[in-house]
């Protein structure tokens, strides 16, 4: 009895999100501002910070999802 070939390729669906690795770097960046502001902000800081926590929740992370 002949095997199913399982090694064909699975077109992605149309309107599927594809992330390139620049998407991955920029959320990995992102995901790395985002808990240095939270160990900062731990240890006392106000002003670095609120600027990590921002520049990852508000530049970061939504350039990862974007481009």
């Amino acid at each position: 009895m002949p095997r199913p070939d399982t090694t064909a390729s699975v077109e992605p669906r149309e309107g599927a999100v594809r992330f390139s690795l620049r998407n991955w770097i920029l959320l990995a960046a992102g995901l790395v501002a985002v808990v240095l502001g939270f160990v900062t902000l731990s240890a006392g800081s106000t002003v670095a910070a609120p600027l990590l926590l921002m520049l990852g929740y508000l530049v970061l992370i939504p350039l990862g999802i974007i481009l």
